[in-house]
């Protein structure tokens, strides 16, 4: 049976937990990787296995979907420009098309790094490097996203303060870095936590709808002029800052 677990990962005599070795072998990111075992997905030496916390060691056979798991030897680290109608997802049960889908073919199984809603365009980052997804997913990594966003009608000045202030929605507590108006009906915002569909819950409590939401920088890399849908690798530079 192809050992699952490879020679290229520096072991030196320890196990890993699960998850953080599929993150390794590009299968997905962390979080994800932890969704898949819970369903029952994975196997270690023919067990399967469906509880967090189980480690492997060098050695041990993982299968996925009763497929062995390789350690990636090529990591890639792509910027994507998201056009709207498209998902951040491996797959979607509705039949939408996905941001994915929009990448280069490549041998390994790339996945997005944090999301971009189905109507929101954009820089989205893919890799197989859980690793650096992880990094750059956690707050405490403290990356700035930039977002420029423009409105179907006015948006307010109060709009604009509550956002800079910090605001509770739902209990849910909501904070830009700073919100800078570039027109009656436009603005520029900077996160840096970047929860969960943030910019639209904010908008929608003032009722304000974005006709346009699009990141245009995370970190130090700028979309620039990269067209709709088009892709490219990250520069050495620009990894070097980001990690």
């Amino acid at each position: 049976m192809a050992k699952a677990i490879s020679k290229n990962l520096n072991w030196r005599g320890r196990s890993i937990r699960l998850q953080v070795f599929l993150s390794h072998a590009g299968v997905a990111s962390r979080r994800s990787a932890e969704e898949i075992i819970a369903s029952g997905r994975v196997s270690v030496n023919g067990v399967t296995i469906t509880a967090q916390g189980t480690k492997v060691e060098e050695g041990d056979t993982v299968l996925l979907d009763g497929k062995p798991v390789l350690p990636e030897t090529n990591k890639h680290y792509i910027a994507l420009n998201k056009p709207p109608g498209y998902i951040c997802s491996s797959g979607d049960p509705q039949g939408r098309p996905l941001a994915l889908s929009l990448l280069p073919p490549a041998k390994e199984r790339l996945y997005n790094v944090g999301r971009l809603d189905f109507l929101s365009c954009g820089l989205i980052f893919f890799t197989n490097d859980g690793a650096f997804a992880a990094r750059l997913g956690h707050p405490s990594c403290g990356l700035e996203k930039e977002y420029v966003v423009e409105a179907a009608g006015p948006i307010p000045d109060s709009a604009i303060d509550a956002f800079c202030a910090g605001i509770t929605i739902d209990g849910v507590s909501y904070k830009a870095k700073t919100a800078e108006r570039t027109g009656r009906k436009s603005i520029r915002i900077i996160l840096i936590e970047g929860k969960n569909r943030e910019i639209r819950r904010v908008f929608s409590h003032f009722h304000l709808h974005p006709d346009v939401l699009r990141r245009v920088r995370i970190g130090n890399v700028l979309l620039g002029d990269l067209p709709e849908g088009g892709s490219r690798p990250l520069t050495k530079k620009e990894l070097s800052e980001l990690q």
